[in-house]
């Protein structure tokens, strides 16, 4: 039994309708015993160690299996923060965007670096040559520059000013609640800022 799930043994005696890892519910023994026999709970060395469980019937298992049970149990288990069930937070939210945001810039610049690299030795070294996107920004409309610069300004501004609340939060400062969403409401500012800067140049 993992000790994760040990805890509920700590405040009455449990008897489970399956071993400990793999059940669905744990319940008081006596309501158990008003319906079936019990059955013995299931236990690794390490939980059979402990002195409370000296008072629980238990079966033995290897290691191995207790690990194999839980990993199965921890399969079923939602995924954390689960959106149907957490009201979102501008913590958990602000670091999803930047995780988003600089995997995004990332793949931008590996693959810009990878074309210029492979298209000369495919005979299209003119494609990312200076002169032709020089000219291929000149004629380009306008809204297709802004469709192009908006994005990538906003993930470089928001990405680098939450670089730096993160810099401060290493630093000891900002942790607590209110300031942390004080910090955060400044980051998101100062992003927007700084994308209407930079597409204007």
């Amino acid at each position: 039994m993992s000790l994760f799930t040990a805890s509920p043994l700590l405040r009455s005696s449990l008897t489970s309708t399956r071993g400990v890892l793999g059940a669905v519910r744990s319940v008081p023994g006596s309501a158990i015993l008003a319906q079936q026999a019990p059955r013995s709970l299931t236990t690794s060395p390490v939980a059979r160690a402990l002195p409370w469980a000296k008072h629980a019937p238990t079966r033995p298992v290897s290691l191995e299996q207790d690990f194999k049970e839980l990993n199965i149990v921890r399969n079923d288990r939602p995924t954390s923060p689960h959106f149907t069930i957490y009201q979102p937070q501008l913590t958990w939210l602000s670091s999803i965007a930047n995780r988003v945001t600089g995997a995004g810039m990332s793949l931008g610049m590996y693959g810009f670096m990878t074309a210029y690299v492979a298209l000369p030795l495919l005979g299209h070294a003119e494609i990312l040559s200076s002169a032709h996107l020089t000219q291929l920004v000149a004629e380009a409309p306008q809204w297709m520059k802004l469709a192009v610069k908006a994005p990538l300004a906003a993930s470089f501004s928001y990405h680098t000013f939450n670089g730096l609340r993160h810099l401060f939060w290493d630093m000891g400062y900002f942790l607590d609640l209110k300031k942390s969403y004080m910090a955060g409401y400044s980051v998101l500012v100062a992003s927007a800022l700084g994308a209407v800067g930079l597409c204007m140049l």
